[in-house]
């Protein structure tokens, strides 16, 4: 008897997930009752007013297919034909004007099954978004004041805004599930236009903006599905290049040939890049997309940025020279006005009067590869009081003396008479000049790998402030060290030397070196975590 009620309880269950998957095909009926009066309006579809929710939704059933599902029910023999040529197919044999035979073809192949179609509009916010441009992926972060990820990636991008996709339509009291206007309020009418146009879509006649949203939120996911579609034959035919790429065809190829082959297969050539360094980009590329020798690239790479963190690595993939400058306009975008024309003055670059914020910072990025001269005035906010009161004892007046030997003189006070003393010489010129330009060379030198490990909490805090930022409320030492260094190689190096920032980076906190090695090489699970653990290793031994 005790089985019974267990059999009736799976009965019941078997027919819920029946019940739920037969009431989940049609995703417009869990819709308000607005969203299925503009997915009406959105394709023309008149409905009266008023109209109760049951009315709404047998008119929706009538055109579902037509127009969510199956679209091509509607299209004429033209646009049929068009879409069997795109995909490579040739119409049948005297059905070229055969309407009916045309759709039966079409339907073959499809773009997605009926099932399909139904999940994805039942979670728009998974898709919609893909066509957009990535200006426009930030125009809606910034709009609905969604932190942007650093380094901005598409990806990352995508998926931050559908994490937060929710909760701004239920902020701009939005629907959820067919999104209103509020979805393209960052979007002018030209940039609805564009998007028509790329697209392939016709404006709306006579043209408004109610329109054009209505036209662009109607034809979203023919359009993405158009784009999956495209990038997967690409792709595809980039397989079938580079897999009968061989290195006896590269190197048979002259340049012209292999720069044909990069423009089609979408390989960015730097200006003045030589042969040699042509046909190496080139296998880089065939290898990076055929995921062929990941392992041992990624051990070579890893080894050298954890040991001499040289020129080898950098040579070895532009991934790092990219994640360099990524973290390097992340730093910079936080930075104080003084700290970033402090940054220009120390390579030479003049500063237009009155310059904004803003203007300042694309400044420094335009500049970001040049380091600074080896001697300057800045090069004492990071000096350690040891060697700031030794610097001062042999090379300031006696006002800087008597400072220096004071026990209670601040890392400001004599910062400050440093760079009094460096101006007076820099200015006098001669003996004295070359004198101190020679000291400061070697104290940086001996000072570099040992920067902020004397440091106390307060003198940390008020170097961060040097670049107008705060330091977060209870920070260990280490978290303001890691945060001293990293803006201190960027000040120094900018972007000019990829081994200092990707020293400064991997230096971080021991917890972050995972996610380093699998955001920069992708490596499977085991190989990384090993690669990981004689990294920690590596760094133990060094300190």
């Amino acid at each position: 008897m005790r089985l019974l009620p267990t059999v009736l309880a799976a009965a019941l269950a078997t027919q819920g997930v029946l019940a739920s998957s037969w009431f989940g095909k049609s995703a417009y009926n869990k819709w308000h009752e607005t969203e299925l009066e503009r997915w009406l309006s959105d394709h023309d579809i008149p409905y009266p007013t008023p109209a109760d929710r049951k009315d709404l939704e047998k008119l929706i059933e009538k055109n579902w297919d037509n127009y969510a599902v199956s679209p091509y029910h509607s299209w004429d023999t033209e646009k049929l034909q068009s879409y069997l040529k795109s995909k490579g197919i040739e119409a049948q044999k005297g059905t070229e004007s055969a309407t009916d035979s045309l759709i039966s073809q079409v339907q073959s192949s499809w773009y997605e099954t009926t099932d399909q179609a139904q999940e994805a509009w039942g979670s728009v916010k998974d898709w919609i978004f893909d066509t957009w441009t990535d200006s426009e992926l930030k125009a809606f972060c910034d709009k609905h004041g969604i932190p942007v990820p650093q380094p901005r990636k598409r990806d990352t991008l995508l998926q931050t805004i559908r994490s937060n996709y929710e909760t701004i339509a239920r902020k701009m009291n939005g629907a959820i599930s067919y999104p209103g206007d509020w979805l393209y309020e960052t979007w002018s009418e030209s940039d609805l236009k564009e998007w028509l146009d790329t697209h392939g879509i016709p404006a709306p006649q006579p043209t408004t903006r109610d329109r054009l949203v209505a036209s662009v939120r109607r034809n979203s996911r023919l359009a993405y599905l158009k784009a999956r579609d495209q990038t997967a034959s690409a792709s595809a035919s980039a397989a079938q290049a580079y897999a009968t790429l061989t290195d006896q065809i590269i190197d048979a190829w002259g340049e012209s040939q292999l720069k044909d082959f990069a423009d089609k297969n979408g390989i960015p050539v730097p200006q003045g890049t030589r042969l040699n360094e042509l046909r190496a980009l080139v296998r880089k590329h065939r290898a990076d997309f055929l995921h062929d020798n990941i392992p041992k690239k990624a051990t070579d790479a890893f080894g050298a940025a954890t040991s001499s963190a040289g020129n080898e690595y950098a040579r070895a993939t532009d991934k790092a020279s990219l994640a360099a400058q990524d973290a390097f306009n992340q730093a910079v975008s936080s930075w104080s006005e003084s700290r970033l024309k402090n940054f220009l003055d120390a390579r030479g670059v003049p500063v237009p009067q009155g310059s904004k914020s803003d203007e300042l910072r694309a400044l420094v990025r335009k500049n970001a590869h040049r380091a600074a001269s080896g001697g300057n005035a800045w090069i004492y906010d990071d000096m350690t009081l040891e060697n700031l009161r030794a610097y001062l004892v042999k090379h300031g007046d006696e006002t800087a003396k008597k400072l220096a030997e004071k026990k209670d003189a601040t890392r400001d006070e004599l910062v400050s008479a440093a760079q009094s003393g460096y101006a007076s010489a820099s200015a006098a010129g001669g003996a004295q000049y070359a004198s101190l330009t020679s000291y400061l060379a070697q104290a940086t030198q001996a000072a570099k790998d040992n920067v902020f490990d004397t440091w106390s909490d307060s003198e940390l805090k008020s170097y961060l402030d040097s670049y107008g930022i705060p330091a977060p409320q209870g920070s260990t030492t280490n978290e303001l060290r890691a945060a001293a260094r990293k803006h201190y190689t960027f000040f120094k190096y900018g972007t000019s030397t990829p081994s200092e920032t990707i020293l400064a980076r991997i230096s971080e906190p021991l917890k972050n070196t995972w996610n380093w090695v699998v955001e920069q090489f992708g490596l499977g699970a085991q190989v990384a975590q090993q690669k990981t653990k004689e990294a920690e290793e590596k760094m133990r031994a060094d300190l």
